[in-house]
């Protein structure tokens, strides 16, 4: 029997079946066949079912669409459920869905499947489970308390119930429902276990704590007996430090690709651990992954083939480290057994090599015809295709194929016309030229599904084509005209060129081509298409005549790195050639950081290479930022040993550091095209402690009143305490005694002592005041610092008694003023008084009350300060006294002054104007016009900022015009800003921004501009 074509239709879907259902319905097959066999787009999924659900029954759903439509049938445990013959109480069919009504586990628990059929075929579902959950209680037996010294770890064991489905999930109730207790870098809830780890017990801790677990599939929760926790104080008063002891370690992991997976790993330690993730021989985690829990648990992402292997965890504290490590596999749904059910027959091949199943037919007739299963199934599961095998039988006929009546080929190339008939069973096929018959030779061949080959065309070749086919049921032919255009051929091949990050070079690539043709260039980097719409930023194509389509590559960039083919290509043919870009730029991040050791002025540091970039590493950078940095891009070069860390280097010494202060580290690579991207900072690592060696600065004091002594300082800044504990030791004497006092002081911020004895007023002897000598030293638990040098202060025996003279003001803006003052004489321990200060107040006149009055001490030796913070167009009144420990000496008389008036609250209107080559910027703004009435205050000149967009600085200019002109900027965006000086300060600012692209230049001030604007102004 001659073969017969066959047509597959591809219904792919998942069925976990092992037989095939047979049904004995009469088939139509053949040329007058016009409906279709059942293809499911919807089948039944597993379902878990509590007998306490209100609901009370389970529908599993199963729709297939057919023509004619299909009727459905189920089967339970391969046996059917015989839903027409032998109606049941708890079964019912609603379309082809199955309901099963008030289910028990022991007579509905099973597998079941749905069977969808009509004329073509029948098809079964995947299997779908039925299964009964339940999430048993917790033992109603007491749980004993758990006792633990403070500053030790504590694990509180969960001990769940037995469930079905296992996922659960587990939190702890701290003292009463609903009082959940939170996670946080000390405590941490296992999701495998439930058991609740506590790294450094504390006193806060103490309760009653009580494990809760939920099952979201069946949405019921359970919780146990409470657990007493009962911290006891620490031995000697004070918590013992101990290493990171790691209690929850993942294990070997076989995750199946594309799911989720979350790896586990908590430490107990004082103080806390940090928890570090890595993976084993690479730079970094998969970009797949998120850390949570305070860095308890990793979260894997869509797992892929390349994130399997060794996965890390490290725990470190101060007193020590831990490690554990374990490996994640990937494996996927292999599919090692095939089988082909056909309506009466199943079919099984197994190939072990490919996991690859077949089934081959020969000799087809229409009994063939019919629906096909291939089942599939592995450890992970079960999966099949669906396939309707429908055999026919046809003449030849070209009414849906045929051949092309214009055919063309390139000059010297190969020509393929193909001949695709609709025929069954497969013709014979035989090509004429004309009137010439064609058969097979040194540059002619006939394929065998028809297609005519001419190699090495020439323009001979060109004419009319004719294609045959036939069989047994007839024959058809279809024909076509050949014509030969010349070759496309790369003229301008693109060479090997080596740019720089950031820089910009040009691909040539030109092609000769028939002129009949339009002609097409693809650009190509490592075989990927570029996308010159989604690319635009770095690349773009020069159509700078015909027959070229030169590449140009803007803003290198390291990725851009690598082979790119040119095809010029036309409908006919084509032709490629390729070329090898090297970017060579700054050196990429260097690798994982790592702290070996830790000392008080020094930590050893262990690193790797990060990428060259075609530029061999010549230095390395180490930069720190400690706790007390003034935001988070606070770093600053750090100090090493060695002092310079040449490019072969992977450890370094950091020295100069501060003791017991938290420092992160990272690092920077340089080559000579200069340093680039910082590494991923460190783990956060703390110094050990030392004593203080700095002491505190600016000692001074004063004699008060009653025999006070007050003693101030500058505190010493938190980098500087070295320690816990850290205080002062104030040390005071007379200036002719013998016995220093001292008074410890333990809050570090303090910067005021007042120490009060009758003893310290002064005496006849002392005259007008009494010296002592004063010097403050640091400490902390680890010792004494240095003291400072010994100060000299005096105790006053009364107020000053003179006030200042010729006190004179002049305002500086309508906020602002200056005011100036003869001294009083001081003559320090001499004849007359004692002066430590003036004091300056100043209100208004009329509208302020004196008590109410501003405030300024300024020192001794000073004799003018600025007075701020004033009221525009104001009278004030200004008083300046002297003072001393004893109190304020007599006012003065009262200097008054008026404030100026205030600038204007609205700024220049402003315009601007773009010269036609886009080169120049014209701006120009208001003149301000002065109203000798008005409430502003008189206009001086203009200042005008031009600035980088998000810049603070920029270049000012000062200008009496009210107009400028810049060049235009061709790179980056920028700001011009203008505002008015007047004699009561800066008034507003006017902002205008530019989208441009140019540096800057210095601005002119030129004729032309000016006249120009004239002319539009006065078209204005």
């Amino acid at each position: 029997m001659a073969p017969t074509t066959l047509s597959l239709l591809a219904l792919v879907s998942l069925v976990p079946v092992t037989l095939a259902i047979l049904f004995g319905e009469p088939r139509i097959f053949g040329e007058e066949a016009t409906g279709y066999g059942p293809i499911f787009e919807e089948e039944p999924v597993d379902v878990v079912y509590t007998e306490d659900s209100p609901d009370g029954r389970i529908s599993m759903n199963c729709r297939a669409r057919a023509n004619p439509p299909a009727a459905y049938r189920w089967r339970r445990d391969n046996w059917e459920i015989k839903l027409m013959e032998q109606p049941d109480e708890h079964y019912s069919l609603v379309g082809g869905n199955l309901v099963i009504s008030n289910p028990r586990q022991k007579k509905h628990a099973g597998t079941y499947i749905c069977v969808a059929h009509n004329i073509y075929g029948t098809v079964i579902s995947k299997e779908a489970r039925v299964k009964f959950g339940f999430l048993e209680e917790f033992p109603q037996e007491e749980r004993d308390p758990v006792t633990v010294r403070e500053g030790q770890g504590a694990v509180l064991l969960c001990a769940p119930p037995k469930a079905w489905p296992e996922e659960v999930s587990y939190r702890w109730i701290f003292n009463e429902f609903p009082v959940f207790l939170n996670m946080d870098r000390r405590r941490f809830v296992s999701q495998r276990t439930g058991n609740l780890y506590i790294s450094k017990v504390e006193a806060q801790d103490a309760g009653n704590y009580s494990c809760f677990v939920s099952s979201p599939v069946l949405g019921k929760s359970v919780f146990s007996k409470f657990i007493p926790l009962i911290p006891l104080p620490p031995d000697d008063g004070e918590e013992r430090k101990y290493p990171a002891d790691i209690r929850v370690k993942f294990p070997d992991t076989t995750a199946l690709l594309a799911s989720n997976i979350t790896l586990e790993c908590f430490a107990l330690g004082n103080p806390i651990p940090h928890i570090v993730w890595r993976k084993v021989d690479a730079t970094d985690l998969p970009a797949n992954h998120e850390i949570s829990e305070s860095g308890a648990a990793l979260h894997l992402y869509n797992v892929q083939y390349e994130d399997v292997g060794a996965y890390e965890c490290e725990a470190i504290n101060t007193k020590g480290k831990d490690w554990h490590k374990a490996w994640l596999y990937v494996e996927c749904e292999r599919l090692p057994r095939a089988s082909w059910p056909s309506p009466f027959v199943i079919f099984f091949f197994f190939s072990p090599q490919s996991g690859k199943g077949e089934l081959k037919f020969s000799s087809l007739t229409f009994a063939d015809s019919g629906m096909y299963q291939c089942i599939a199934e592995n450890y992970w599961g079960i999966k099949y295709a669906n396939a309707e095998l429908r055999v026919i039988a046809c003449a030849p006929t070209f009414e849906f194929n045929p051949l092309k009546k214009q055919l063309l080929g390139a000059r010297d190339g190969r020509v393929l016309i193909e001949c695709k008939p609709r025929a069954a069973p497969r013709p014979r096929f035989t090509w004429s030229k004309g009137k010439e018959l064609l058969f097979n030779s040194s540059r002619i061949s006939i394929m065998f599904d028809g297609t005519l080959e001419i190699l090495n065309a020439t323009k001979n070749d060109e004419g009319f084509y004719t294609c045959f086919a036939e069989n047994d049921r007839g024959k058809a032919n279809s024909s076509g005209y050949l014509t030969i255009t010349e070759a496309t051929s790369i003229t301008v091949a693109p060479e090997d060129t080596e740019v720089t990050v950031g820089g910009e070079v040009v691909l040539a690539c030109s092609a000769s081509y028939d002129p009949m043709l339009d002609i097409a260039f693809i650009w190509a980097i490592d075989f990927r298409v570029i996308d010159f719409d989604a690319e635009w930023q770095h690349y773009e194509r020069i159509m700078s005549q015909e027959g070229s389509g030169n590449l140009r590559i803007k803003n290198a960039q390291i990725w851009h790195e690598g082979r790119y083919t040119c095809t010029a290509q036309t409908v006919v043919d084509g032709d490629a050639a390729y070329a090898d870009l090297k970017v060579v730029g700054v050196p990429g991040p260097p690798g994982v950081i790592r702290v070996e050791d830790i000392g008080d002025t020094w930590v050893k540091l262990l690193w790797t290479k990060g990428a060259e970039h075609n530029s061999p590493i010549l230095s390395y950078t180490i930069q720190t930022r400690h706790f007390w940095s003034l935001h988070e891009d606070d770093w600053r070069n750090a100090s090493t040993s060695p002092s310079f860390l040449d490019g072969t280097v992977e450890r370094a010494d950091v020295t100069d550091l501060y003791p017991w202060m938290e420092y992160q580290f990272r690092i920077i690579a340089t080559n000579e095209y200069g340093s680039g991207e910082a590494s991923i900072p460190s783990l956060k690592i703390k110094t050990w402690d030392a004593p203080p060696v700095v002491s505190p600065a600016d000692v001074e004091g004063y004699g008060g009143r009653n025999g006070e002594i007050i003693i101030t300082w500058t505190p010493v800044q938190p980098w500087y305490f070295y320690g816990k504990k850290f205080g002062y030791i104030v040390a005071f004497k007379p200036h002719d005694g013998y016995d220093w006092w001292y008074e410890t002081i333990s809050d570090p911020e303090t910067r005021r002592y007042v120490h009060k004895d009758s003893f310290f007023l002064p005496g006849d002897e002392d005259f007008q005041v009494r010296e002592f000598q004063v010097k403050i030293k640091t400490f902390n638990v680890k010792g004494d610092g240095p003291y400072s040098l010994t100060k000299v202060i005096y105790y006053p025996r009364d107020v000053p008694t003179e006030h200042p003279t010729d006190v004179y003001a002049r305002p500086v803006s309508s906020t602002e003023a200056l005011v100036w003052w003869l001294p009083v004489v001081d003559t320090g321990t001499g004849l007359q008084q004692y002066i430590e200060g003036y004091q300056v107040k100043y209100w208004r006149k009329y509208i302020d009350t004196e008590p109410g009055a501003n405030r300024i001490f300024v020192n001794a030796t000073v004799s003018q300060t600025r007075l701020e913070n004033m009221l525009p167009d104001s009278h004030y009144l200004i008083e300046v006294r002297a003072f001393n420990g004893a109190g304020l000496g007599p006012p003065g008389e009262h200097c008054e002054m008026f404030t100026k008036r205030p600038p204007p609250a609205e700024p220049p209107r402003m315009w601007r104007f773009i010269s036609w080559t886009g080169k120049w910027l014209y701006v120009w703004w208001d003149h301000i016009t002065y109203d000798w009435f008005g409430n502003v205050s008189f206009p001086l000149y203009y200042k005008v900022m031009f600035r980088k967009t998000g810049y603070i600085y920029g270049k000012v200019y000062v200008t009496g015009w009210h107009f400028m002109d810049f060049p235009m900027p061709q790179f980056g965006d920028y700001e011009l800003m203008v505002r008015g000086r007047y004699e009561g300060g800066d008034g507003p600012v006017r902002t205008i921004k530019l989208l441009g692209k140019a540096s800057m230049t210095t601005p002119t001030l030129s004729l032309t501009s000016g006249l120009l604007l004239a002319l539009c102004i006065a078209a204005l």
